[in-house]
């Protein structure tokens, strides 16, 4: 029996000037499957899914939609193809209602009201055949991610979409949203449609696809079936060595208190309180995981610890210096204190995407006296130094002078990472280290955390990401709706005791290890 292809890929190959993103790929899609597709960042996969998906045009190769050589010379042509894309960053427009974020652009007549009505009626019925349910008429801007995420989804599937792309569709979503998610992609399998998963989670790849193609530096290197392969076999190919999937790490050896935080409240502009009476601290030579459900005031913790946020209630003693409502420090004079800070968002906080990479290497230390002389600034030694440290971290491509926004996701956060720990500061604070990275490039960014805290820093560790701060923390905290409801070791945590905890409710065990704590 022959199998019936939904894609089929031959010989495509494209270039951006000296840059080959794909070289000569073949690549088969079985109708009604879930195929992964998996590579380290700078791989390929984004800029072949673009190609897919009409963004591109391929220099050379076929493109076969249902046994038809297709050319699909933009998205337009990809949609009317069957063919739907779900971007790592969303694409709507946040003041719209979900309801009319559907409809852009897709507009049944010249009276909105029609086309409103309309496609409410059928998004009932997606919604209901594949549990997408959404609040129609809510703006996205108040939707959390998962529900934004549906929304990019019943998109793709109102204009008709068999064959949906989701490209690192978890980055930004919580274990409860990222289940649900699973659930929604077995019934589009379920109901004949077709799926292409990228993403550098090896574990998700492992539950949810039946089939999976690995790439490697543009090329495309195997395919395998999933339940004939493992982690460990999909990391090698990815990366083309063996690669250690759990951190390798002696206990650690605390000393001094270097952050220490009491009392801290905050509220937002609305009055909501996004944290409530928060204190802990961090030890030299050690690293504090903060766990929770993304949106329980752990990003806020950051910001305030950074100087982002203005404290409002409490103090904050970091590295010798103390910071209160009356005695408050910058951003600035905080880095000046030798702290450092890799903040959850590099799109928003950590990079000037219209920079060139030697720019954005800089920021925030662009007044060193390294880069700077009596009048001008110090050109080539700001070329040399990025150059020097994208070949330490492998920074793909190795450009100084490319901007920062043609980089991939991963790739723009190992450049992020490599300044604030290049600075050598003895307070780490880190949010989300490997949201949107590669095996690859997870492992060197796990070791890093790991020297840094060996070398006696004190690092500070924010993730939704349960398997990384179980790898890296010497202790867990966990934030529940602005508190922090309890503190485990990293040697008695695990998945079940650590999710319970962010659900508040604090298991039996947990709380004899904190009443010995307390003793």
């Amino acid at each position: 029996m022959t199998t019936q292809l939904a894609i089929e890929l031959r010989g495509i190959d494209k270039r951006f000037g000296a840059v080959h993103a794909n070289k000569y790929i073949d690549l088969k899609v079985e109708k009604g499957t879930i195929h992964g597709i998996v590579g380290e960042n700078g791989a390929g996969k984004s800029t072949l899914m673009s190609i897919i998906y009409g963004f591109y045009e391929a220099d050379e190769g076929d493109i076969l939609i249902d046994g038809e050589v297709t050319r699909i010379s933009d998205s337009k042509v990809a949609i009317a193809s069957g063919i739907g894309m779900v971007h790592q960053h969303f694409m709507l427009i946040q003041n719209f209602t979900a309801l009319e974020n559907v409809v852009l652009g897709a507009e049944s007549g010249e009276l909105i009201d029609k086309s409103l009505d309309k496609a409410r009626a059928e998004l009932k019925r997606l919604a209901d055949e594949y549990g997408l349910d959404v609040p129609l008429d809510t703006p996205v801007q108040e939707l959390s991610v998962g529900m934004q995420q549906r929304v990019e989804i019943l998109k793709a599937l109102y204009r008709g979409a068999k064959i949906l792309i989701l490209d690192e569709p978890t980055g930004v979503l919580t274990p409860q949203e990222t289940e649900h998610l699973f659930k929604v992609l077995a019934s589009l399998k379920e109901q004949g449609n077709t799926v292409m998963l990228i993403t550098h989670k090896l574990q998700e790849i492992m539950a949810a696809t039946d089939n999976v193609s690995i790439m490697r530096r543009g090329e495309m290197v195997a395919h395998v079936k999933t339940a004939e392969t493992s982690r460990e076999d999909l990391a090698e190919l990815m990366v083309g060595r063996k690669v250690l999937l759990r951190v390798d790490k002696q206990p650690a050896e605390p000393k001094d208190v270097l952050l220490d935080v009491k009392n801290v409240s905050l509220k937002n502009d609305a009055g909501v309180v996004r944290l409530d009476n928060v204190s802990f601290n961090v030890r030299a030579g050690e690293i504090v995981g903060v766990a929770g459900v993304s949106g329980n005031g752990q990003s806020e913790l950051l910001d305030v610890i950074a100087g982002i946020e203005p404290l409002q209630n409490g103090s904050i003693d970091i590295n010798g210096h103390t910071i209160t409502k009356e005695n408050p420090l910058t951003p600035s004079e905080i880095r000046d204190i030798k702290v450092g800070h890799i903040p959850e968002d590099r799109h928003k906080m950590g990079l000037i995407n219209s920079f060139p990479a030697e720019q954005a290497y800089i920021l925030g230390f662009h007044r060193h006296q390294d880069y700077n002389g009596k009048l001008l600034t110090k050109v080539e030694a700001i070329t040399e130094d990025c150059k020097a440290k994208m070949e330490k971290w492998d920074v793909r491509p190795q450009d100084p002078n490319l901007k920062a926004a043609n980089f991939s996701g991963g790739n723009q956060q190992k450049l992020v990472i490599a300044r604030e720990m290049e600075q050598d500061p003895d307070v780490l604070l880190v949010g989300q280290p490997t949201r949107g990275v590669d095996i690859g490039a997870i492992e060197t960014i796990h070791q890093r955390v790991i020297d840094m805290r060996d070398a006696g820093k004190a690092v500070l560790l924010i993730s939704v990401e349960l398997e990384e701060i179980m790898s890296l923390a010497d202790r867990i905290l966990v934030m529940f709706d602005g508190q922090i409801v309890g503190e485990v070791p990293a040697d008695k945590a695990n998945e079940q005791i650590l999710g319970l905890m962010m659900a508040n409710i604090v298991p039996d065990e947990v709380k004899a290890l904190q009443q010995e704590t307390n003793v």
